[in-house]
């Protein structure tokens, strides 16, 4: 029986941009609580379709308190938007806990050597090895900002974010620039429990493309609200296959230009950024923050994937059949030539224009002259949680790369002892895209009860379909070391 009056909390945010700043201290590295279609989808011979082994491959085979203040209708709430990320029920993650890191100047792309196998994660860019667990807080700011530059283009932090929160939406307003853009997300909250309520953001406004493909009432069953994000309204698809080169639409592109560096990932990513600090700022008397997850499947899986890799306040991140721009490796995926860079990359605008370096062509990948891969984007998310669920039958969803990006992310979760805070499942029975298997529910539940709920232990479980897998061996070529 719910037990939520309905009322509204309205909140304006002073933005942060450091831990020191925020009065944050340095993460605890359990990870529970806040840490945290390609082409087209069917329309284009080079986009996602929308037709309708059990093996442990992941181990080698800040938060201040919460606000005291509770809202009521209309009350003032400080909160802030970037830098540490919390570790349990009553600490206030922030959205990158690694930015007050310095990160020496990055070279171009006709500068980088190749790299023929997955790049080593703990490698810095003065070319020494991670040694610590302390360490590893600025190692993944150098592989964040080299996401940025070479892959996804940059995450801007507004000037001011403002909104409101109540039982059925959360209202966003933002400023920077000199300009305003306002937008919102439907919420639905479960008939069961008490607020405030864990929340998974869906990658996709309710009714629209793709639906919830965990299905809404899989998730309110357990206690958890669904928040419908409309991210087409941040950033708009063109026309597939004829789309790059042309500046993007969308609310983001109208505050930072449609030639902006962020590919339409990006600029997803930053709007759902821009939700969580309304959450955050509320009280938390709705929805919970330090209880946030993201799904998303095909293209809106894609969206998940950047939402979650760029954000620390995303408690669980379940990316659902995202083929490449997504979990898949991209070196990989280019071997696999089921849907190489070349065909995602001029599909749609999901990358920055920043990748076109790295896209295949003349019969040659040169996704090798990546610094990093998907596998490094896995490893900045510990030790949040990670569930990637894929579908080995759709062969263009690359789930054998996404699998050895899983399991080589992993090894910096095992590195840091949270090894069982990522979880990857692909052995299904059910082939059709974007469909709910049943097999993902016990791994489902026992992910949302962990970093949703604070309850139970995270299972760790690496489920692999057949023909679902590759020779780790074949990409990976170095070893985690064991970090003090």
């Amino acid at each position: 029986m719910r037990t939520l009056a309905a009322r509204t909390a309205r909140v304006a945010l002073g933005l942060c941009l450091t831990a020191a700043a925020c009065g944050q201290p340095e993460p605890n590295l359990s990870g529970q609580g806040g840490a945290g279609g390609s082409g087209g989808e069917g329309a284009t011979s080079s986009g996602e379709t929308t037709s309708s082994s059990s093996s442990g491959v992941g181990a080698t085979s800040s938060s201040s308190s919460g606000s005291d203040a509770t809202s009521n209708s209309s009350s003032g709430v400080g909160a802030t938007s970037s830098s540490s990320s919390g570790t349990g029920p009553d600490e206030t993650p922030v959205e990158n806990e690694s930015a007050d890191c310095e990160v020496a100047a990055l070279p171009e792309a006709s500068a980088l050597p190749k790299i023929s196998r997955l790049p080593d994660p703990f490698t810095k860019l003065d070319g020494t090895s991670v040694s610590t667990r302390a360490e590893w807080r600025c190692r993944r700011q150098e592989i964040r900002k080299q996401a940025e530059k070479y892959i996804y283009g940059e995450k801007p932090t507004p000037d001011v974010v403002t909104g409101t929160v109540t039982e059925s939406k959360v209202s966003v307003h933002v400023e920077a620039q000199g300009k305003k853009i306002d937008f919102s997300a439907d919420i639905v909250l479960p008939s069961k429990g008490e607020a405030p309520f864990p929340a998974i953001i869906n990658v996709g406004g309710k009714g629209g493309f793709g639906g919830i493909t965990l299905g809404e009432s899989r998730i309110l069953d357990q206690g958890v609200a669904v928040i419908y994000y409309n991210h087409n309204e941040i950033g708009r698809e063109g026309t597939a296959e004829q789309s790059r080169g042309k500046p993007n639409p969308g609310k983001f592109y109208d505050i930072y230009g449609g030639d902006h560096s962020a590919g339409l990932l990006m600029a997803w990513a930053w709007g759902a950024s821009r939700i969580l600090d309304v959450l955050q700022a509320s009280g938390g008397d709705i929805i919970d923050p330090t209880g946030i997850g993201v799904t998303g499947c095909s293209r809106n899986g894609k969206g998940a994937f950047a939402i979650g890799a760029f954000d620390d306040r995303i408690a669980l991140t379940i990316p659902h059949e995202t083929s490449t721009a997504g979990v898949p490796a991209y070196r990989i995926a280019d071997v696999l030539g089921k849907e190489r860079t070349d065909h995602n990359y001029f599909g749609l605008n999901w990358l920055s224009n920043n990748f076109e370096p790295f896209v295949f062509k003349n019969n040659a990948s040169n996704a090798v002259k990546l610094p990093i891969d998907t596998h490094a984007l896995i490893a900045m998310m510990a030790p949040r949680g990670l569930l990637v669920l894929e579908n080995p039958h759709q062969a263009q969803m690359g789930a054998p790369a996404g699998h050895t990006a899983t399991a080589a992310g992993a090894e910096v979760y095992k590195a840091l002892g949270v090894e069982k805070n990522v979880s990857y499942h692909s052995k299904v029975a059910e082939t059709a895209h974007c469909s709910y298997k049943n097999e993902y529910t016990d791994l489902l539940a026992k992910n949302i009860a962990r970093f949703l709920k604070h309850e139970g232990e995270a299972p760790g479980e690496f489920v692999v379909g057949s023909g679902g897998s590759l020779s780790m061996a074949d990409w990976v070529d170095w070893q985690a070391p064991a970090l003090e």
